[in-house]
């Protein structure tokens, strides 16, 4: 005998959309969220949502596919993923967004110059821009989503950490929660990712060790791995070790640029040869990729005019930071580019030479060698950057240590069915999100690919375990 017909593990994106999904269907549905609060690491995102074929897209005379869509994700991720599971992916995130408008999220047909403005903006890499920016942010789609919650009737309880599953006759049935057994007919974990936990960071994201103390978690507090613990539990397949979202940062910042702000705009990265050797504004879809390529920490070098010229309120990118960060030593600071070379350890004559070239070329409006000049004009950027030569200079480390989510988690299919290690599907088990792992791959896609995952498979999850 059941008590409900479907018990979702998680209160983030993934999890509200299962279970308003299940509701829809006719399931009875029992979420536990084990925060004081329902929202997750999608409460804290921007909201972006990366998807093909959109009415957004439509409004802007934008032709696109998800066929074309599922081109670029397997193109971008060296097709080690699955096609068969992302093609289901990038057919049904189209659906989804529609699917999302219904329910109230308000997405312009405007272009976005950024991840903050409502409308659509290039999400990384792709040659048809698939960044659906939502009015309010990751927050607005989590009150959407609560908003369909209450009134498909899903009960909801909070500040509850499910303990384990529970497993009769080869299939999930049921969870235990405050030690209190709760049977159903199926099971979806959305519990997150792993971010918070430091030894599944060890063991399933060792990249991040590499950041050392310059590594921060953005991810929200309950992403602590519990998927992991219930796959053990009853045999499932891991999928996407070693792979998550390593932002690049300056090793300054401890929160969301959006918190911390952004370096200048008049600004180089050079590696350790005072090379220049990538468009500084590059989607941190391959950005990540090409700092670890140069030995995984840069330097970003800029001038004084550049530093006094950071925005206001922002909490360490700010002009006065910057200069007692200089104070202390931590940023490296000096009278001439010569000197600047010195002291972090680069030729001074390629970096001078980096810097001449920098100032004849971007300043001007054009970048032959990284084309940074289109990047710009896509942010929708309408002055060209300053050239970098009033003294004195300065070189902040930067490297991918901005830890957004995690990869690794529960295989599972185009049905969003957990499979075990032997490829079968576990009866009674779903998984979306970061905690249904096969989606989110060796390279992010572009802002609103986790978002958009978990949005999508997570319904698809409700959809199949309310069946």
């Amino acid at each position: 005998m059941t008590d409900v017909d479907v018990i979702v593990i998680g209160g983030g994106g993934a999890g509200l959309s299962a279970a308003v999904s299940a509701a829809e269907s006719g399931a009875s549905v029992l979420l536990f969220e084990s925060e004081k609060e329902l929202g997750g690491s999608t409460q804290l995102s921007a909201g972006l949502f990366t998807a093909a074929g959109t009415s957004v897209q439509k409004g802007l005379g934008i032709e696109d596919s998800a066929e074309k869509f599922f081109q670029h994700y397997m193109d971008l991720n060296h097709w080690v993923l699955r096609p068969g599971l992302i093609a289901a992916f990038c057919r049904n995130a189209g659906p989804t967004l529609e699917w999302l408008i219904g329910l109230g999220v308000e997405i312009p047909a405007k272009v976005s110059s950024n991840a903050h403005m409502p409308g659509l903006c290039q999400a990384g890499v792709e040659d048809v821009w698939r960044g659906h920016v939502p009015k309010d942010q990751g927050y607005g789609l989590v009150q959407v989503l609560a908003k369909a919650a209450r009134a498909n009737k899903v009960d909801i309880v909070l500040n509850t950490r499910v303990q384990r599953l529970i497993e009769e006759d080869g299939r999930v049935a049921g969870v235990v929660a405050d030690d209190l057994e709760v049977r159903a007919n199926a099971v979806v974990v959305a519990s997150g990712g792993f971010a918070q936990n430091k030894a599944l960071l060890a063991k399933y994201y060792p990249a991040t060790l590499r950041a050392g103390d310059d590594l921060f978690v953005v991810a929200a507090e309950g992403s602590r791995g519990d998927h992991i613990g219930f796959g053990e539990q009853v045999g499932a397949a891991l999928a996407g070790d070693g792979w998550g979202l390593l932002m690049p940062t300056a090793y300054l910042q401890r929160m969301h640029h959006w918190q911390s702000g952004f370096p200048p705009k008049s600004r180089i990265y050079v590696n350790d040869r005072g090379r220049r050797f990538m468009d500084e504004d590059a989607s941190y879809a391959v950005s990540g990729g090409i700092i670890d390529a140069q030995g995984g920490t840069v330097w970003n070098v800029f001038d004084e005019r550049a530093r006094l010229a950071l925005g206001e309120g922002y909490a360490h990118w700010n002009a006065e930071v910057v200069a007692a960060e200089a104070e202390a030593g931590r940023t490296i600071r000096a009278g001439s580019l010569e000197e600047l070379a010195g002291k972090i350890g680069v030729p001074a004559a390629a970096l001078t030479a980096t810097v001449n070239r920098w100032n004849e070329q971007l300043p001007h409006g054009t970048d032959p060698d990284f084309l940074r000049h289109r990047t710009l004009a896509n942010k929708g950027s309408a002055e060209n950057p300053e050239p970098i030569g009033t003294a004195p200079f300065y070189a902040v480390r930067t490297l991918p240590a901005e830890l957004v989510c995690t990869h690794a988690g529960l295989e599972i299919d185009e049905h969003a069915a957990v499979r075990d290690e032997n490829g079968d599907v576990i009866g009674g088990l779903f998984a979306a999100g970061e905690a249904g792992a096969g989606v989110l791959g060796l390279r992010y896609v572009g802002g609103g690919n986790a978002v958009a995952n978990a949005l999508t498979m997570g319904r698809v999850a409700g959809r199949n375990a309310a069946r």
